[in-house]
């Protein structure tokens, strides 16, 4: 018996490390690791409280986002300035969201989810040339006004609800700011790593991290975003468009399911 329960553990911490580097890869690229993360952490550990399976997901994410942040940095030419400010901004504003929970019920959210994606979607297989060329729309002070604006809209989105926030932060680059998907997808890292921080802050402060096993999982999901990074980098914003259509397609199905079929 204790060599089965042992054996069972083993294979649960091999379970949630490859899921955790598999969510660093997808995650490093268009977002949506927590497709990957989310589900393996609750079935792993069905027994735990959800709000500390969620607050251990960002505190494995967080640590790959903010490698892929670096890796992008390497390689691509991106207003880093600018986006600092704006990272600021998307702290605050995914504090701020998080701490709203406290009065106001995300169940509009949950159940508008999975249109707006569908249009996301739609919107993105319509444009054919979207995202092909970078091409910013704005320069100098007006970019950062947008970027701020940006970042808080969906830094308060994700704290406040979370589902796509990587997604929703690539296709407003590509679609308004005018960014090719490679440099939407590297920009939207250094916002997505600043409000996962401000909403793991509120997890760490009530004390629901394992860190444990975070720890192992955070480098594991590091490794994934590093070959994530190189292959966008290598292959180009016509991968990088694929597989956020790939992405938002399993959003849009695990949201709807979520919002009018769970139990």
């Amino acid at each position: 018996m204790v060599r089965f329960l042992s054996h069972n553990l083993h294979m649960d911490i091999v379970f949630v490390l490859s899921c955790a580097a598999l969510a660093g890869y997808v995650d490093a690229i268009v977002g949506g690791g927590g497709l990957i993360l989310v589900p393996a952490l609750f079935s792993t550990y069905p027994m735990a409280q959800a709000s500390t399976l969620l607050g251990n997901n960002k505190s494995v994410s967080l640590w790959g986002t903010l490698f892929a942040s670096w890796n992008y940095s390497r390689h691509i030419d991106l207003p880093w300035g600018k986006l600092f400010i704006a990272a600021c901004c998307a702290a605050s504003f995914s504090f701020l969201g998080a701490w709203s929970l406290n009065w106001v019920s995300s169940d509009y959210l949950k159940k508008a989810l999975p249109f707006v994606l569908s249009a996301v979607l739609l919107y993105t297989l319509l444009s054919q040339q979207l995202g092909n060329a970078h091409n910013p729309r704005f320069k100098g002070p007006v970019e950062l006004l947008a970027l701020m604006f940006v970042a808080s809209v969906i830094g308060f989105y994700d704290g406040f609800f979370g589902p796509g926030t990587g997604s929703f932060f690539i296709f407003i680059f590509v679609r308004l700011l005018r960014y090719d998907f490679l440099h939407a997808s590297g920009a939207a890292k250094v916002l997505n790593s600043a409000s996962n921080a401000a909403a793991l802050s509120l997890f760490v402060f009530e004390g629901k991290i394992w860190w444990a096993i975070t720890i192992p999982m955070a480098l594991f999901n590091i490794l994934g975003s590093l070959v994530g990074t190189k292959m966008a980098v290598q292959h180009g914003s016509g991968f990088v468009r694929w597989i956020f259509i790939f992405v938002v397609t399993c959003l849009i199905l695990k949201t709807a399911s979520d919002a009018y079929f769970a139990n």
